[in-house]
């Protein structure tokens, strides 16, 4: 055994009545690529911001080289040598990369109370430098895509030269050149007789890099695994605690679908993208990949209308919003009588949990015709009933300030009565019933989506959508982050979903995923389409690869 850089002991973190970490008792080795894996809510993150000093020990203590340990803050903690990677985007946006690099340590370039942006700006230069980025760092961060903005945190914790580098599901951010690089720091590290902590849900990436490997479950120790003992099916089954058959994807290779069409982009030229055509059908899978700056993710951005084109359109067609046909004049007690009637007949006719046609007030069911929005707009994208999951889920997808209920409820269409009125009794249902099927780990539907772990953010993006009347759902990352049981989940909802004829787009550096999951395979580089493939089972990546560099 090499020297011991961290331990811990009995480490245990309490949030309220939660135990998110109980009792842990973990060692950290220089010369060594420690790894970290365990469901959503198994306590990764938790251990790992609490050696880092972003969360206090609630009991047990760290030692760090044999010497108690207790860090007050992240900088105290980047003081003795440990730097970590966090999961999320941590830059502030409005300000700029160099003043997000050294955030809290501007004094280093202060003489008499008046900060050298001349010298603030070189050092930043040289700390991108060390991971091959060279962009504007007088720009503000808010200026560059999540990738970019990811790079240059890395970038700020290698500038500070750190002992123990702790990689909290980072590559999941990443393209795979970011990847790559990122396995080459690690590698580095480990060379020089540093440590690194590498947390992430990608096992073949974890056994890949990884000379170690601890399992978590619950927020225990679990067991510990040498390169040696690395086996998928073995770690899986110790991650969840039983037995994982099979892989995650779909076992056929029937890529039909309706030849009706759900989603387009007509010529589509915006700052990023050139002259895309792209469809996808009522009852088809897309897949959309890319490297680095293709313009997949502006793909997804597109259909939402949060990337304006600058020619050509984007529609959707859909079924008219849900309407209730009003009637002036209508006495109270007549609307009363209305809705007991209207109610029963919904009963009657489609029994409890049955989807809710639109009703008029003489208890009519009104037909809801076919239409074609062109989105310009966030607002044309919610009209037409897309469903859309951002990369960047904590700042375009979820309201982290707010409960798991609210943003569950928030495009819950369905979650309206005949009136337009939001039916509390039900809104509880559906939360209750995305938090059960999706198995998000919380202590309530109360709870604030900010003290979430990432998996758990990412089954409340997923169910956010999967409730709502929309049948065209745009995912981007859709798995980012999220554990092996419950991909298997999410792979199999999004089939079932396929068979009910929801349209469905999928945006992913995961290339097995994108295999594994699409219809057709849409490969981008510099914002152009290269390739299409169609879903076979003789597909290989090293075959799409070629079309992306």
């Amino acid at each position: 055994m090499g020297e011991i850089f961290i331990e811990t002991r009995e480490l245990t973190k309490h949030f309220g009545d939660v135990v998110a970490v109980d009792a842990v008792n973990i060692k950290i080795e220089l010369g060594k690529v420690l790894g970290l894996i365990g469901e959503n809510g198994s306590g990764k993150s938790t251990v790992s911001s609490m050696i880092s000093g972003i969360h206090r020990i609630t009991s047990g203590e760290i030692f760090l080289k044999g010497q108690p340990y207790k860090p007050s803050d992240p900088g105290d903690a980047r003081r003795h040598g440990i730097g970590m990677i966090v999961q999320e985007v941590g830059t502030v946006d409005y300000i700029s990369v160099a003043e997000n690099i050294f955030l809290g340590e501007e004094n280093k370039f202060a003489k008499f109370g008046v900060v050298n942006r001349a010298k603030l700006e070189d050092e930043a230069r040289k700390a991108l430098s060390l991971v091959g980025l060279d962009i504007d760092v007088t720009a503000p961060a808010a200026a560059y895509n999540f990738e970019t903005r990811k790079m240059v945190e890395i970038a700020k914790t290698l500038y500070y030269n750190p002992e123990l580098l702790i990689v909290d599901e980072t590559t999941t951010a990443l393209s795979q050149d970011g990847r790559d690089k990122i396995h080459e720091i690690m590698r580095d590290f480990a060379e020089q007789g540093k440590a690194v902590l590498f947390i992430s849900h990608d096992l073949p990436e974890l056994m890949e890099t990884c000379d170690e490997l601890i399992v978590l479950r619950d927020g225990k120790y679990i067991a510990k695994m040498e390169k040696s003992e690395f086996d998928e099916g073995k770690i899986k089954q110790t991650m969840v605690g039983r037995k994982i058959e099979g892989n995650y994807y779909r076992s056929d290779y029937d890529p039909s679908c309706s030849d009706e069409i759900a989603l387009c982009a007509e010529n589509v030229t915006t700052a990023t993208l050139k002259n895309v055509c792209l469809t996808v059908h009522k009852g088809e899978i897309v897949g959309v990949g890319g490297l680095s700056g293709s313009g997949m993710h502006e793909i997804g951005k597109l259909f939402f209308g949060m990337e304006k084109p600058i020619s050509g359109k984007v529609k959707a067609y859909a079924p008219e919003k849900p309407k209730v046909k009003e009637k002036c004049s209508v006495h109270v007690k007549r609307v009363k009588d209305t809705f007991r009637l209207t109610a029963y007949r919904i009963k009657k006719l489609f029994g409890k949990g049955g989807e809710k046609p639109d009703i008029d007030l003489a208890g009519k069911i009104v037909e809801k015709p076919e239409t074609c929005y062109e989105i310009k707009s966030i607002g044309d994208a919610f009209e037409a009933g897309i469903g859309y999951i951002s990369k960047d889920r904590d700042k375009e997808t979820l309201i982290t300030a707010a409960t798991i209920k609210d943003n569950l409820c928030l495009s819950a269409s369905e979650l309206l009565n005949v009136f337009g009125v939001i039916s509390s009794v039900r809104e509880s249902e559906f939360t209750q019933e995305q938090i059960e099927g999706l198995k998000i780990k919380c202590s309530s539907p109360n709870q604030l989506v900010r003290e979430l772990s990432g998996g758990n953010k990412q089954k409340v993006s997923f169910g956010k959508w999967i409730g709502n009347r929309s049948k065209i759902l745009v995912f981007d990352s859709p798995t980012r982050g999220v554990d092996v049981g419950v991909k298997t989940t999410m792979y199999q909802l999004l089939y079932e979903l396929k068979k009910r004829n929801y349209a469905i787009l999928i945006i992913s550096e995961e290339m097995p995923e994108l295999i594994g999951m699409s219809d057709r395979l849409i490969v981008m580089k510099d914002g152009e389409i290269t390739k299409e493939f169609v879903r076979n089972e003789n597909l290989r990546d090293t075959e799409v690869i070629n079309y992306m560099i």
